[in-house]
């Protein structure tokens, strides 16, 4: 499928396209060579999970540990990949084809960033899963933010409300101040990974629901004071 910036293309699979998402492609491709090295030198137990104050409270097997996540990111590269050839909007991903491209691969790469990290905790490594996830987690939220207002109508990519996907003004309107709000949100959360004890947890808990509840609310008051004016 291609992704053209020219607006009268329509979102294909083809090889053009796949060939282009070679640096997704690589991050999942050694998020399964590092799994299967890992495979055999796993403790019996290792950390899959922890609370908020860093602490292990989850365990799985040596064999989950290592294949869950790189089946996830095989799965959602491929997801993300052949999903908008199901919507009915498929045109608008031209819009932002750029964006959808390194969505694409930037998911895969954050579960490859997060296996190598947690691996490399359970083999003894002087790695902080929890630490790297707090940080991967708001550069993956500031790259969206920085993208979203120009993502298009659509049923996949987006915040997607009973009022944004009804009115293409409150779509648009939603993604325009929601973009600004995640750019600040994220730079919050970035600056609360560094923060002792449970007070980073919280505070990026604190961020990231505003980051999702604001902008339904906003979609709803926009759609209800445009019905008003009719």
């Amino acid at each position: 499928m291609t992704v053209n910036n020219s607006h009268d293309r329509t979102y294909r699979v083809d090889w053009q396209t796949v060939r282009g998402d070679w640096p997704g492609l690589l991050l999942v491709a050694a998020a399964w060579v590092i799994s299967l090295w890992a495979l055999p030198r796993l403790p019996d137990r290792v950390p899959i999970h922890w609370n908020a104050a860093g602490e292990v409270d989850g365990w799985g097997s040596p064999l989950f540990a290592a294949l869950m996540v790189p089946a996830l990111a095989t799965g959602m590269y491929l997801l993300l990949l052949f999903l908008p050839l199901i919507d009915p909007r498929r045109r608008n991903y031209a819009y932002f084809g750029d964006f959808y491209r390194l969505m694409r691969q930037a998911v895969p790469g954050y579960l490859a960033l997060t296996q190598a990290a947690v691996l490399g905790y359970a083999l003894g490594y002087p790695v902080d899963p929890t630490f790297i996830i707090r940080l991967a987690i708001p550069v993956l939220f500031l790259f969206i933010g920085n993208y979203m207002g120009r993502v298009r109508h659509n049923y996949f990519v987006g915040i997607r409300t009973p009022w944004t996907l009804a009115s293409e003004e409150v779509w648009v309107r939603t993604h325009r101040a929601a973009a600004r709000l995640w750019v600040a949100g994220s730079l919050v959360m970035l600056a609360a990974a560094f923060l002792p004890g449970v007070w980073g947890f919280w505070v990026f808990m604190a961020v990231a629901a505003v980051m999702v509840i604001v902008p339904v609310v906003h979609s709803y008051l926009i759609w209800r004071r445009l019905e008003s004016q009719q």
